[in-house]
């Protein structure tokens, strides 16, 4: 798959996180590579800067705000674990320590959410990738979307 198709897929996968969260009441802007210009994506791909990983999405609700990295294309059909990079991981943990208390949320396709720290504890001691590129971890580990940013029908009602 190129990237202008995992782009496409992501955009997706974005918008549809974007407009969950809305209808849970949260006022959603997008962040992070995807709206920066051209010229500056070219320049972020070619290094190696915790700013590509920059989360996707930014949220807040009344006074809590929070930051969405949004994972499509997981979980694994055969493994039931979801893929992380260790580059994601670790810009993610970057981030949370510099904006601290600002939570980042990982969202992957099937609603489900993680923080870098929980993939990092939940792999700590578990199998790896043989690449060493990925953290694998499992989906059973993660919270549904409505325990992390509350349910649609309870804002409706």
């Amino acid at each position: 798959m190129q990237w202008q198709d995992r782009k496409a897929v992501g955009d997706l996968h974005e918008q549809r996180v974007a407009n969950a969260l809305r209808a849970r009441g949260w006022t959603v802007h997008p962040c992070g590579q995807g709206t920066y210009p051209s010229q500056v994506r070219e320049a972020l791909r070619r290094t190696h800067s915790a700013l590509r990983q920059f989360p996707d999405l930014i949220a807040a609700r009344g006074e809590e705000i929070v930051t969405i990295d949004a994972k499509d294309h997981m979980p694994s059909a055969r493994t039931n674990r979801y893929a992380i990079s260790t580059t994601t991981i670790n810009a993610g943990l970057q981030l949370t320590a510099v904006h601290a208390p600002t939570p980042l949320y990982y969202v992957f396709g099937d609603l489900k959410v993680l923080t870098p720290a929980e993939i990092l504890h939940y792999t700590d001691h578990a199998l790896r990738h043989s690449s060493g590129a990925y953290h694998l971890v499992s989906t059973h580990r993660a919270h549904p979307f409505d325990d992390v940013f509350g349910s649609a029908a309870a804002r409706a009602a």
